[in-house]
C-alpha cells in the first residue's frame, strides 16, 4: 500500500492526470511521502509514455499511409505528452535557458531562473526543443507503428530516471521555502534510487521483449532491436553527463527547474541515439 500511495502522489504532482476525491483522500499527504515518491518519477514516465504510444499508435493506424501523416502523429503526440504533464518539464528547460543565457553570475542566473517571465533565451529553448522534438518523433512514426511506440515509451521512462541521479549528486540551491521542488531538496535516498532504476531496467526489458527460461535470455523482437535500444541509452547518458557538469560548474547545485530541463534535454537525446543506432544495422 505505501508503494501504491506514493506512486499515485507522484502521479498527482509530476502530471495532470487526476487523482482528486476519495482516492486523493484514500492516498493522504505528508513531506516524507512526497520526497519519496521521487523514487515513482520513471513510474510516471511508464503511464506518460504508455498513453502517449497509445495515440500515437491509434493516429498511425487511422490517418492515411505516407505522406504528412508521421508529421501530424508527431506532433499531436507532443502536444498530447505537454499536456498530461502540463508543461511541468518545459518550464523547467526554459527558465534554465534564461538563466544560464542570461548570466553567467551564478547568483544572478539563479535570480532570474525565480522569475515566471519568459525571456528570448527560454523562448528560442523551447522553440527548438519542440521541433527538434516533432522532427525526430516523426522520423520514428515513419518506420512503423512498433518503433515509434516502443522508443516514445522508453524515452519517456529513461529521461524521467536521470533527473534523480542529479538529486543524488548535486546539492539544492535553490529558495526551498518557495520552491517548486521543495519536496526533492533533500538528497535521495539509496533506496528511492534503487526503486527508480528498477522502474527502467523494467521498461527496457518489456521494450526488448526479455525472456528468461532457467538460464536462457532471449529477446523475443530479435536482436536488431538490441542496438538501437543501446544507443538511445548512450545518447541520454551523455547528455545527463553534460547537464551535470554544466549545473556543477555554473551553478554549483541543482534547482527544480534544472530537473525538468534534464529530463526533456535527455529525451531529446533518447531519440536522437535511437535513430542513429538504428541506421548503423
Amino acid at each position: 500500500m505505501p508503494f501504491v500511495r506514493n506512486y499515485l502522489l507522484a502521479l498527482q504532482f509530476f502530471t495532470r492526470i487526476p487523482v482528486t476525491g476519495r482516492l486523493a483522500d484514500w492516498v493522504g499527504y505528508s513531506p516524507q511521502m512526497l520526497r519519496a515518491s521521487a523514487a515513482h518519477f520513471p513510474g510516471v514516465g511508464c503511464l506518460v509514455g504508455a498513453l502517449v504510444a497509445a495515440l500515437s499508435a491509434a493516429l498511425l493506424w487511422a490517418l492515411p499511409a505516407g505522406g504528412f501523416s508521421p508529421l501530424i502523429v508527431a506532433a499531436l503526440g507532443t502536444a498530447f505528452g505537454i499536456l498530461l504533464t502540463g508543461a511541468f518539464h518545459e518550464d523547467g528547460l526554459a527558465d534554465v535557458a534564461d538563466g544560464l543565457g542570461g548570466s553567467y553570475q551564478r547568483e544572478r542566473a539563479l535570480e532570474i531562473m525565480k522569475d515566471s517571465r519568459v525571456g528570448a533565451f527560454g523562448a528560442i529553448a523551447i522553440v527548438m526543443a519542440l521541433l527538434v522534438k516533432v522532427a525526430l518523433v516523426a522520423q520514428l512514426a515513419s518506420m512503423g507503428a512498433a518503433v515509434l511506440c516502443s522508443a516514445a515509451f522508453l524515452a519517456h521512462v529513461v529521461s524521467r530516471t536521470w533527473p534523480l541521479l542529479i538529486i543524488r549528486a548535486l546539492p539544492h540551491v535553490g529558495d526551498v521555502a518557495g520552491s517548486k521542488s521543495k519536496p526533492l531538496a533533500e538528497q535521495i535516498t539509496w533506496s528511492a534510487l534503487a526503486v527508480a532504476l528498477l522502474w527502467c531496467l523494467l521498461a527496457v526489458l518489456v521494450v526488448l521483449g526479455v525472456e528468461v527460461s532457467g538460464m536462457q535470455v532471449t529477446l523475443t523482437r530479435g536482436q536488431r532491436w538490441g542496438i538501437p535500444v543501446a544507443g538511445a541509452l548512450l545518447a541520454s547518458a551523455l547528455a545527463f553527463v553534460w547537464m551535470l557538469r554544466m549545473f556543477a560548474k555554473r551553478l554549483q547545485g541543482f534547482t527544480g527547474d534544472c530537473l525538468g530541463a534534464t529530463q526533456q534535454v535527455c529525451e531529446l537525446a533518447f531519440y536522437l541515439g535511437f535513430l542513429l543506432a538504428w541506421n548503423t544495422q
